[in-house]
């Protein structure tokens, strides 16, 4: 390959930027030489900073006054009369300063936390920085990722569409000999319908994970377990049930890959169907010196983009109008508002590549582009993806203790909307002009809206919908200038960003990567959102057990100090 870019220039480069801030990391500094971590104080550390600074003013000034009372009065040591008063009353006031400072309120402070931090464990969050124990019993909004936090992560096939018919796909969980696919409101089996085996091949083609059985170590039975994107997982799972065997994918050579991105929002594969005039038996019929098959698969607005033919239920292709497209997004439209997660798949044929292979310099974005054009929209499939148990109940708790749930996910603007009306995010009074938006709208021309605009939106958003990892951080900083101490869920690369600049970085134990447990401050290990809430409950216990301490602390210093007065 070619190098294109280096160190600080590349997309990895660029998230380190993100995450050391404008200021590229470099430690600030005041009084000359003393770090300056105000930027990341938590409330509690900069309440105690206040209360700190306040008692010693108070204790000079109280140093002060004494000291020129006693030497107004001639105040003189009673064991040694002959001293001069001002030394006395210099001991005096030393020893007022010694007393007014709450010597334990640090030790109170870290023991409270360090216990806090064993008991959060068994609530399945792992605190990896201490200060974040009492800053969750601050948190007055909570950004939260969908796939996997609020929901299971386990997505089932239960729609699908090609050729103009609507399908039903029976059968929950991976396992692939139960259940079928049947026409839409009838019990035909259409496991031989042309569109489903070519929109479901088409799939299968551009899917990287695989389906196997395995053995569950503590039961010892025997259960399906799929390998890979959670998303592709039950495309597989409906090709097999419609007799594809797991090795078909080996008589279909892939010549070309190109990943799905949260820019492109669609992955794309070069398949080598030499030899073939369909897909597959009853498949899709291929032009005649057909050589190439490229296949994309990913978000329906953007696919649509692209097409200029459809599949027919007989098999033929036909041009595709802005009627035909507006048709289609009607029936993703009708699935998403049924919390179903909508993939399009589209293809076309190639006698050759549409670009130079021996050319090095072509980039992966210009491959892209030369394998997308005028496609033929093959199909639509649906998935479900099921609420985790107890994740309504936690968002209702959240909103009774004053604290703002707020989802930020790549689905349709309407899957996510049907989905935050199922977890209670959105209420039945919320109005989804004003609650729901998608993410475009926060860069309507490509950059950011400017603070006072952007701060207005987010001030009332409950959801946002089509986010890129860049729109968390926007998202994050907006709530911030509000003066909200900000919560945020992430588990990508990209998401560090938003959870080194969140207050509370939250990064999943199970999905999470590295990069994201690195910059966040603590670790779901069971990817729940009941858990956040579980630990902002248990975080404000400990915050009210400090403040108690505190309060206590101060009324004994305050009682030495009156002692020493009089």
């Amino acid at each position: 390959g070619i190098v294109c870019e280096t160190g600080m220039s590349t997309r990895i480069g660029r998230i380190a930027q993100l995450i050391a801030g404008e200021d590229g990391g470099k430690q600030k500094t005041k009084c000359g030489c003393l770090p300056d971590t105000s930027a990341s104080a938590t409330p509690l550390q900069q309440n105690l900073e206040k209360l700190g600074g306040r008692i010693g003013m108070i204790a000079i000034v109280v140093c002060i006054v004494i000291f020129i009372i006693g030497v107004a009065m001639n105040r003189t040591d009673p064991s040694n009369p002959g001293s001069p008063a001002w030394l006395y009353m210099i001991l005096i006031a030393v020893t007022l300063a010694v007393a007014a400072i709450p010597e334990g309120i640090p030790l109170c402070v870290t023991i409270s936390l360090s216990i806090g931090c064993s008991d959060m464990v068994t609530k399945n969050v792992l605190v990896r920085k201490l200060a974040a124990v009492e800053t969750l019993g601050s948190a007055s909004v909570i950004c939260s990722d969908k796939t996997g936090t609020l929901t299971e992560g386990k997505m089932t096939l239960v729609n699908m569409w090609s050729g103009g018919v609507a399908y039903d796909v029976e059968g929950k969980g991976f396992d692939p000999t139960v259940g079928g696919i049947t026409r839409e409101g009838t019990n035909k089996n259409a496991n031989g319908d042309m569109g489903v085996r070519s929109a479901l091949l088409a799939a299968l083609l551009c899917c990287n994970t695989t389906l196997k059985k395995v053995k569950d170590p503590e039961t010892r039975e025997e259960k399906w377990e799929p390998k890979g994107n959670s998303s592709e997982a039950p495309l597989v799972v409906a090709a097999r049930k419609i007799g594809f065997d797991e090795d078909i994918a080996k008589d279909y050579k892939r010549v070309l890959e190109i990943p799905f991105s949260s820019s492109r929002k669609m992955m794309l594969t070069v398949t080598d169907v030499s030899g073939r005039s369909e897909m597959c038996k009853d498949g899709m019929p291929l032009p005649q010196g057909t050589q190439l098959l490229s296949v994309c698969k990913g978000a329906p607005n953007f696919i649509l983009d692209f097409c200029t033919e459809q599949l027919m239920e007989d098999g033929s292709a036909a041009p595709m109008t802005e009627a035909d497209k507006k048709a289609v997004l009607d029936v993703v439209d009708a699935y998403s508002s049924k919390a179903l997660r909508v993939l399009a798949i589209a293809t076309r044929s190639f006698g050759s590549m549409p670009f130079d292979t021996e050319d090095e310099d072509l980039t992966t974005d210009q491959k892209f582009a030369a394998c997308r054009k005028d496609l033929r929209l093959v199909g639509l499939v649906a998935s479900i993806d099921p609420d985790r148990d107890g994740v309504p109940e936690s968002v209702l708790a959240a909103r009774e203790a004053g604290i703002r749930v707020v989802m930020i996910t790549g689905d349709y603007l309407k899957t996510a909307i049907a989905i935050a009306r199922n977890v209670n995010i959105l209420q039945p009074q919320d109005d989804e002009q004003f609650a729901a938006v998608d993410c475009a709208r926060l860069r309507p021309d490509g950059n950011y809206l400017p603070h006072e605009q952007m701060d207005l939106l987010t001030s009332s958003v409950r959801v946002f919908a089509r986010a890129k990892p860049e729109d968390k951080l926007e998202i994050v900083k907006s709530l911030q200038r509000q003066g909200a101490v900000t919560a945020m869920t992430g588990d990508g690369v990209n998401d560090a960003p938003a959870l080194n600049q969140a207050n509370i970085g939250v990064a999943m134990g199970i999905q999470g990567t590295e990069v994201a447990k690195g910059a966040s401050d603590m670790i779901l290990t069971d990817d729940n959102f009941c858990s956040i809430v579980a630990a902002v409950e248990k975080g404000r216990v400990i915050y009210a057990g400090i403040q108690k301490f505190v309060a206590f602390i101060m009324s004994v210093h305050i009682a030495e100090v009156m002692q020493i007065f009089f």
